[in-house]
């Protein structure tokens, strides 16, 4: 397990990524960090999210990402405090794993990522789903549709978020 030290114990640190950093990847953000913190993973993990385009920087999250985690039932941690941020590759020695939301961003981190031990940090978050299949991988953009694509967004991200846990869980036994 990598990671900085964080009151004296190592945390592993978690960035989900996105375009604008105000649908898929803070939703994928708070939905890893209601479940790491329900596997008692919370205290060990720190997720965060950011976008590949500096376009959003400063907003808070779509107010449709918010209306769809209400209507999950998540509990709002403070989402209201959210504010888009750009990823910066300077931040790959710090992190542990970068879930990229569609091939896209995959490509775009994987340009950034400054050594093979960082490139395969990347990863896409719906391969950790295993009813995925791997030629369907890439989460569609929800900002261009309706409240059914935030509700399918939820549904992808939902589904990806127990591999993740479990992927997390077997890191900090090492």
């Amino acid at each position: 397990m990598s990671g900085p030290t964080r009151g004296g114990r190592t945390a592993y640190r978690i960035v989900v990524v996105c375009t604008g950093n105000i649908c898929r990847s803070p939703m994928g953000e708070w939905l890893l960090r209601e479940a790491l913190d329900s596997a008692g993973l919370g205290d060990r993990v720190e997720v965060s999210s950011a976008g590949t385009s500096a376009q959003q920087s400063g907003n808070p999250m779509d107010p449709r990402t918010i209306a769809v985690m209400r209507r999950g039932g998540h509990i709002d941690a403070g989402w209201d405090r959210h504010r888009a941020r750009h990823f910066d590759s300077g931040e790959f020695a710090d992190l542990d794993l970068v879930l990229a939301a569609d091939r896209g961003h995959e490509r775009a981190l994987l340009r950034l990522a400054p050594t093979e031990t960082d490139r395969a940090k990347v990863r896409l978050l719906r391969s950790f789903d295993p009813g995925t299949a791997a030629d369907d991988l890439d989460m569609a953009d929800p900002w261009w549709g309706d409240d059914d694509a935030f509700e399918r967004t939820h549904a992808e991200v939902r589904a990806a978020v127990p591999g993740v846990v479990e992927h997390v869980r077997a890191a900090v036994k090492q």
